[in-house]
C-alpha cells in the first residue's frame, strides 16, 4: 500500500495544477471511517486532520497539498473544520 503524500506547494505550483478550479469540500469537527476508491489529491484551505491508517498516522491541514492512494482504508479525525479543493484521478 502506498503512503499518503503531504507537500507544501507554491502558489505557482498550485495554479499550474489547476487546483483553484477543483471542487470544494467542507466538513465540521468529526471522526469517521473512509476508504479511497480512487486516488485523491487535495489542497487544504482551512482545518486540521489526523488520519490513521493501520499503524500509520498523518497530520495535515491548512496549506498542505495531500495525495491519498486508491484502496486506502483509514479514519479521519477532523480537529479543526476543513475546507479543501479536491480531485479524484
Amino acid at each position: 500500500m502506498k503512503d499518503v503524500i503531504i507537500e507544501k506547494l507554491s502558489k505557482e505550483e498550485l495554479e499550474s495544477r489547476g487546483v483553484f478550479s477543483w471542487s470544494i469540500w467542507t466538513k465540521e469537527i468529526s471522526t469517521f471511517p473512509w476508504t479511497y476508491d480512487s486516488n485523491e489529491s487535495c489542497y487544504f484551505l482551512e482545518g486540521e486532520v489526523t488520519l490513521t491508517s493501520g499503524d500509520k498516522k498523518y497530520i495535515f491541514g491548512k496549506g498542505d497539498f495531500v495525495t491519498f492512494p486508491e484502496g486506502m482504508d483509514c479514519e479521519w479525525d477532523i480537529t479543526k473544520s476543513v475546507k479543501k479543493h479536491y480531485t479524484f484521478f
